[in-house]
C-alpha cells in the first residue's frame, strides 16, 4: 500500500527539484526515483551552501534562474537524510 506521501513522492518524478538535506547541503537536480529507501537524481547539483559565496535562497534563486549548474551526472542519497523537497519552479522569487 502507498502512503499519501509516497504518491506525492513519486508524482515528482521526472521533474526538476530541490532537496533540503540533514547537515549543510542540497541536491538540484531531476528526480528519477524514490522507493523506501533512497532517492536517484541525474543531472544533479549536490551543493554545500556553507562553502558558498552566497545564501541558499540567492543560490537557489540563481538555479532557477540560470539552470542546474550539475556536478553529477547520476546520484542517490538515502531518504532519510531528507528534510524537505519541492520542485525548483516553486521556489518564491
Amino acid at each position: 500500500m502507498t502512503s499519501n506521501h509516497d504518491t506525492w513522492l513519486t508524482s515528482l518524478i521526472g521533474q526538476t527539484v530541490v532537496v533540503d538535506l540533514d547537515e549543510s547541503y542540497l541536491i538540484i537536480g531531476t528526480l528519477r526515483a524514490a522507493d523506501d529507501k533512497h532517492l536517484s537524481f541525474t543531472e544533479a547539483d549536490v551543493h554545500d551552501h556553507h562553502e558558498a559565496n552566497c545564501t541558499k535562497e540567492v543560490y537557489l534563486l540563481e538555479s532557477l534562474q540560470l539552470g542546474v549548474r550539475f556536478n553529477r551526472k547520476q546520484v542517490a542519497i538515502p531518504r532519510s537524510r531528507m528534510l524537505a523537497i519541492s520542485r525548483l519552479e516553486d521556489i518564491v522569487q
